[in-house]
């Protein structure tokens, strides 16, 4: 059995609260770079340039890229042969209070969502813990921005919608969105399990790496399908109009009821941003 101070996940995930909200990484600034080159509106060229100006501006000054500075969702794998000397709920949590004290993000959390009263330190954080092999502890934060959640949703589809009735939902939620969850998006859809279940497995379709591919054939062959179709809406970037709706559309699935066909669509915009570490 490893031992892990609570202090020291206090520590990781003030570190990658700070970098995720200022620096997006060369690799993703390089694909909004080629998509300049594939965009077919000279004002969609313009808003994908000015988008890569601001992540480097951010990047190079540690600043926040987006205002909105996002609640913190965090996905925790605890290795079963760890022990937290204290509890890891509130080390997440001061982790996030000090990054964003520290970086002067916005806090964007209210404590009830209805009395709306902000709890003036962006905590809480979504945590997700899942248990796992070994001796570590891996965290992958991701703070998530308001305008791309709230054009996110969940819906029940029947078993004879099959893909044609999921390919008419992301390309129906997608157009009536606009430029409400600031595209280019990164768009996860979740296929399957449960109403819960579909819209987490959504939310980790969006923390894939950008450039992987779909080790299901019928998956890859299908996400490829969906961001050629989303590409044609003409949205563009920030819903200006062009060919750069989306940069990457990214599924998962999990077995599901025979009767059921449950479809998550979580929006992430072109703020792409999540960071992982590992004790």
């Amino acid at each position: 059995m490893r031992n892990v101070d609570s202090k020291t996940i206090t520590e990781v995930v003030k570190r990658l609260a700070l970098d995720a909200n200022c620096d997006l990484g060369e690799s993703f600034i390089d694909i909004l770079r080629k998509k300049i080159k594939e965009e077919k509106s000279n004002i969609g060229k313009n808003v994908l340039e000015q988008i890569i100006e601001n992540d480097e501006i951010a990047r190079t000054e540690k600043a926040p890229m987006c205002q909105d500075t996002g609640l913190v969702v965090c996905f925790v794998e605890l290795g079963y042969d760890v022990h937290i000397e204290g509890d890891l709920y509130e080390a997440i949590n001061q982790g996030v209070r000090e990054a964003y004290e520290e970086g002067f993000f916005r806090k964007s959390v209210v404590r009830h969502p209805l009395d709306r009263k902000n709890t003036q330190d962006n905590t809480p954080a979504i945590v997700h813990v899942t248990l796992v092999a070994g001796n570590q502890i891996k965290i992958t934060l991701a703070p998530k921005g308001g305008g791309s959640e709230n054009m996110s949703l969940v819906k029940m589809l029947t078993p004879a919608e099959g893909i044609e009735g999921i390919k008419k939902l992301v390309l129906h939620t997608i157009f009536y969105a606009g430029g409400k969850p600031c595209p280019p998006l990164i768009v996860g859809i979740g296929i399957g399990g449960n109403l819960e279940k579909s819209a987490l497995i959504a939310k980790e379709a969006i923390l894939r790496d950008i450039e992987d591919e779909n080790q299901d054939p019928i998956l890859a062959k299908l996400e490829k399908e969906i961001l050629d179709e989303i590409n044609q809406l003409g949205v563009g970037p920030m819903g200006f109009g062009g060919s750069t709706t989306a940069l990457a559309v990214k599924i998962n699935v999990y077995p599901c009821h025979i009767a059921s066909l449950p479809v998550a669509i979580n929006l992430q915009c072109h703020a792409s941003r999540h960071k992982t570490e590992v004790i």
